[in-house]
């Protein structure tokens, strides 16, 4: 139960960790409750996430000494590599904003809830929770936490399972229910934890998802 290596103990604290997730998601939604603007429920993300995040970063970082030792790549150790992932999520970001206009792709929830009630608070709040916050949580419960307890074999097999899932995953926990959404998600998360097992480090997809969730607001 207390390492990694159980199979028992990593379903318990992943269900800890997607609990937390709702948590904060739900806090979200106290902040625009109603379609409006809430003061109150945007402090109280800003509290719950930070100290979500604070949790996250804080049991991977104590259970790595658990994990399978390899080679890893920091965010600038392969400036190739770093510069033609943020291009592709760039390049990504606009096509799918161009299909959006041209209306192939349908909008965004929070997408109609800002053009509904646009503001510069309401502009802000999106960049903190959708553009940073989110994404970077994400990254945990679909790489960090997921490869470490669930496709920890270093297989082509597994990895190719591991990818597909964490893409799945990705696409699920951004809760957008039309079909071809659900599949741009599942690209873009397929993408992130190609990211991660190529450098073996969190930093890149944790990196290139929040320049995603930054463009899709900067992009509304």
């Amino acid at each position: 139960m207390n390492t990694p290596a159980s199979q028992q103990g990593n379903f318990t604290r992943y269900g800890v960790y997607l609990v937390l997730y709702l948590i904060v998601l739900g806090c979200k939604g106290l902040a625009t409750f109603h379609n409006k603007f809430h003061i109150f429920g945007m402090l109280l993300f800003v509290i719950v996430a930070a100290a979500s995040l604070l949790f996250y970063i804080r049991q991977f970082n104590h259970e790595q000494k658990y994990f399978v030792k390899g080679f890893k790549l920091s965010l600038l150790g392969d400036y190739v590599f770093t510069f033609s992932a943020t291009l592709i999520i760039i390049a990504a970001r606009i096509l799918f904003t161009y299909l959006q206009a041209k209306g192939s792709l349908p909008k965004l929830s929070f997408q109609l809830h800002y053009i509904n009630h646009e503001s510069n608070s309401l502009y802000w709040f999106l960049i903190f929770a959708i553009g940073i916050v989110f994404p970077a949580l994400q990254q945990y419960l679909t790489n960090g936490f997921f490869f470490n307890y669930f496709f920890r074999d270093s297989t082509m097999i597994n990895s190719a399972l591991g990818i597909m899932a964490s893409g799945a995953f990705f696409s699920l926990l951004n809760f957008q229910f039309s079909f071809l959404i659900l599949i741009a998600n599942f690209l873009f998360g397929m993408f992130f934890a190609w990211s991660y097992l190529y450098t073996q480090s969190l930093w890149m997809p944790v990196y290139l998802s929040i320049l995603n969730g930054i463009l899709m607001i900067i992009l509304i």
